[in-house]
């Protein structure tokens, strides 16, 4: 059977409680047995350490202060991020960023949030997950000021156009994380994705959020990796076996999992 890794996904959200054991066992029939966990803030710490410790050969948490939940307390929140990441295993920093979608009323501590976390990553060896939402450019900046501290990590939920992944190929070793959004029909990605190489792609779900088709608009869930494998090894022209191999050793030695 194929082997997948979600790469981002959180499965401590409320909308697994009802039957997050279910989800589990049928992602596990598609053969995704591994989860990486992204942060939020520290309001979602607790749920997301109770899951890793639930199922610890499955599910891997980061530590990270998510860019729309940099607010008036964001000194506060970046104080639980540097206070917490001595406490536990985590094997990223993220979910961290810039998102001038929902708010711009902070950006400017957007920006100064991201880069201390960055440093954060960088002093731990650790990947980060990059959230970029109507801040392109300004993410670009910030990575190329960061340039010479040697970061590696994922665009997470990539839905940008070839050339700016050929932007993010010449700013380290970063990867690309598919989800979704591939299998939608007016999405430029699949054009994009053609064009890239297997070895700068990691699948991830987002879920509960971004459903692929057939399922858009219902609850995303890690079986659904399965989905975006498939229409990723039809773009690529290459088989489903290749896609799971490829990306799942991607994401083996970004994360630091074991084989």
């Amino acid at each position: 059977m194929n082997q997948f890794i979600d790469t981002h996904i959180h499965l401590y959200d409320s909308e697994f409680e009802r039957d997050l054991p279910d989800v589990i066992e049928r992602a596990e029939t598609f053969g995704v047995n591994r989860f990486i966990l992204p942060a939020i803030d520290k309001s979602n710490h607790h749920k997301m350490m109770g899951l890793s410790r639930r199922y610890p050969l499955q599910a891997f948490p980061a530590i990270g202060l998510h860019p729309t939940s940099v607010k008036a307390d964001w000194e506060e929140e970046l104080s639980f991020v540097f206070d917490s990441i001595n406490s536990d295993k985590f094997y990223a920093v993220g979910e961290i960023g810039m998102d001038g979608y929902w708010s711009k009323e902070f950006i400017n501590e957007q920006s100064t949030v991201f880069e201390k976390q960055i440093e954060l990553a960088a002093s731990r060896s650790l990947p980060v997950i990059i959230h970029s939402r109507d801040a392109t450019e300004e993410i670009f900046k910030m990575l190329e000021r960061t340039k010479h501290l040697g970061l590696c990590g994922v665009f997470h939920a990539f839905s940008g156009s070839y050339e700016t992944y050929q932007r993010i190929s010449k700013m380290g070793n970063f990867k690309i994380g598919i989800g979704g959004v591939i299998t939608f029909k007016n999405s430029s990605l699949a054009k994009a994705a053609e064009k890239m190489d297997l070895k700068d792609i990691i699948l991830e779900t987002d879920a509960p959020w971004l459903a692929p088709v057939p399922f858009r608009g219902k609850r995303n869930e890690p079986s659904y990796i399965s989905v975006i494998a498939q229409r990723l090894s039809q773009i690529k022209d290459c088989s489903i076996e290749e896609v799971a191999d490829r990306t799942t050793e991607n994401a083996v030695k970004l994360f630091k999992l074991k084989r």
